[in-house]
């Protein structure tokens, strides 16, 4: 039996917690907050944050830290392995880890990354029902930086004509629910059909997969779907639809 840290976005609560009632390893898990996302800067340093503290948490150490992540609009970006290993799904976002695969985000995602979409993990956390899903940005635009980056850099409107520019079709028609069996609730699924109603979206399912959640607290770690960051190294964006990310030296302090 392995002995697991999981810093994952409370999103993936319910997705987690099935997969750790079924995991054969020790998982000790701590969530952000689906908010923390709207500051990807700040998200980056409460990750890095708990990733440091894992030495001192306990006397029997870990043997690895697991992010419960995709880049995430670059938060994820530059997190460093200290003396444990960083385990992390290779996805841009949550949509991938809702899905399962990196395949299923291509097909349903990559042709427009700010598609809208829902889940009943995403939906119940926060105030907003429905995805916003501008910090997708460094994927396909030319650009690495988040919605709220451009907003710092050039103020919100210049930062609305860029999204434009860069991504001519990022509106949606549709709502795409991404509907996983483990842990489905009928009951929020029908507030997120009426509030997609009421925003004139077209409403459609897809089935989601706890495959890539399941696989990273078991330990199964195919490099095909997972990158691993030795101690001493960081993550580092590749924004394309197969790698990903990719580790490196980390950079000097």
């Amino acid at each position: 039996m392995m002995k697991f840290k999981l810093i994952s976005c409370e999103v993936l609560t319910r997705e987690v917690a099935y997969c750790i009632m079924h995991s054969p390893n020790m998982i000790s898990p701590v969530f952000t907050a689906k908010g923390d996302h709207n500051a990807p800067g700040r998200l980056r340093e409460k990750i890095q944050g708990f990733i440091d503290a894992v030495e001192e948490e306990e006397e029997e150490p870990y043997n690895a830290v697991l992010l419960g992540f995709g880049l995430c609009g670059n938060a994820t970006m530059g997190l460093r392995a200290r003396s444990l290993p960083l385990v992390i799904p290779r996805a841009h976002d949550c949509t991938t880890l809702f899905l399962g695969s990196k395949d299923a985000f291509r097909e349903h995602f990559a042709h427009n990354p700010s598609q809208s979409w829902a889940s009943v993990g995403y939906s119940e956390r926060g105030s907003q029902l429905l995805s916003d899903s501008r910090t997708r940005m460094g994927m396909g635009t030319g650009t690495n930086q988040t919605w709220e980056e451009l907003v710092e850099t050039y103020g919100e409107e210049n930062a609305e004509y860029l999204l434009e520019a860069l991504q001519p079709n990022h509106g949606s028609s549709e709502l795409l629910f991404l509907d996983v069996p483990e842990t489905r609730v009928e009951a929020l699924k029908a507030r997120i059909r009426e509030e997609a109603d009421n925003a004139g979206l077209e409403y459609r399912e897809l089935v989601g997969s706890i495959r890539l959640i399941d696989g990273l607290l078991a330990g199964d770690w195919s490099e095909e779907d997972y990158l691993i960051i030795p101690p001493g190294q960081q993550l580092d964006a590749v924004y394309d639809l197969d790698e990903v990310m990719r580790a490196k030296p980390a950079d000097k302090m």
